[in-house]
C-alpha cells in the first residue's frame, strides 16, 4: 500500500519514549499506539486480554507492555500476554514512514469494533 492509503495518526516524537498515545475510533474501543526505546511503533487495542486494564496507561519495556492493573506482560507485535499468562488482545497494523505514524482506515474503522470496554467498580448485571 502506498503512504496515501494509510491514515496519519501523529508523528513519533508525538509518543513518549517508553510510552504511548491513544487514537479514538468513531466506534468501538480506542487504540493505543506504543513507542520503545528503538523508536519502533505498535498499536493494540487499549484493553488487556485478562479484565480489561488500559494498556496506554501501561509501562513499555522491550517490544512488551506491563498492564497497569495486575502487571501482566503483553507482546507489542502480537498482542497476546506472556507465559503463565493467556489471551491476546487485537492488533492493528502501523508503520513509520518519513517519521509519521500511519495506520490503515479500514482496519481502524472495523477492527475488533464489536469488544466492549470494561465496566469499571461495582456493577449490576
Amino acid at each position: 500500500m502506498k503512504m496515501n492509503d494509510w491514515t496519519v495518526i501523529c508523528r513519533v516524537e508525538d509518543i513518549p519514549v517508553l510510552g504511548s498515545r491513544r487514537v479514538a475510533r468513531p466506534r468501538g474501543m480506542d487504540v493505543a499506539v506504543f513507542r520503545n526505546d528503538k523508536d519502533e511503533v505498535f498499536a493494540l487495542l487499549d484493553r488487556c486480554p485478562h479484565k480489561g486494564g488500559p494498556l496506554s496507561q501501561g509501562i513499555v519495556f522491550g517490544t512488551s507492555v506491563a498492564c497497569p492493573l495486575h502487571n501482566w506482560t503483553i507482546g507489542l507485535a502480537d498482542g497476546c500476554a506472556k507465559a503463565p499468562d493467556e489471551g491476546c488482545t487485537p492488533k492493528f497494523a502501523c508503520r513509520v514512514e518519513e517519521g509519521q505514524v500511519l495506520m490503515d482506515p479500514v482496519e481502524l474503522a472495523t477492527h475488533a469494533t464489536d469488544l466492549e470496554a470494561p465496566k469499571a467498580g461495582p456493577c449490576m448485571s
